[in-house]
């Protein structure tokens, strides 16, 4: 209670100015709530790496002249070049389910036939006294734990093991089939 009273009887003057510090910079200026913001006008296309420079005369003369072409020779520019840099040859890409949208009756291009050498095994369905029997072999080829495995299996239909050769993806299916489950090569 004394230093209560003490408190009480020193008079602290009357202090001018804020109690708390600013620390704006002395050309502040807030911004008016009333404006609208700014727009900025975006380029008609952008371009990560800046502007470029223009071509060489070397290089236009070079585009005039394969221009210039006839379209069979121009077809050939590109493999020619492709074997020439030593790039590899891009893998052709399966369109069979695919709609074309304006072709009608055009010639049916003949697609490659090309051997797969990588196989995904999917466990179809299981016989339920047989559970555990599959879950053990799941986890006999697979890095998953009991629980992982055990959900894994209770998914089924569900792809199993992806990437693997066709032997190893046969002795797999087999040891499946012994187990109580059925599996499929994908």
């Amino acid at each position: 209670m004394k230093a209560f009273a003490l408190l009480k009887s020193i008079r602290i003057r009357n202090i001018t100015g804020p109690l708390q510090s600013r620390c704006f910079q002395p050309d502040f200026v807030p911004a008016d709530p009333k404006s609208k913001p700014k727009r900025y006008k975006l380029p008609p296309s952008y371009d990560p790496y800046g502007p470029r420079p223009p071509p060489s005369e070397k290089i236009i003369q070079l585009a005039e002249k394969i221009a210039a072409l006839p379209p069979e020779e121009r077809m050939q520019i590109g493999p020619t070049l492709r074997e020439r840099l030593r790039h590899p040859k891009m893998q052709s890409i399966s369109v069979e389910g695919v709609v074309s949208g304006g072709s009608g009756g055009g010639p049916a291009k003949v697609e490659e036939k090309v051997e797969k050498t990588a196989f995904d095994i999917k466990l179809e369905k299981f016989d339920a006294a047989a559970k555990i029997k599959v879950i053990k072999e799941v986890r006999g080829f697979t890095s998953l734990g009991l629980k992982e495995a055990k959900e894994m299996v209770e998914k089924a239909p569900v792809l199993i093991k992806q990437g693997v050769t066709k032997e190893e993806a046969n002795e797999i299916i087999e040891k499946i089939k012994a187990a109580g489950g059925v599996a499929v090569m994908e």
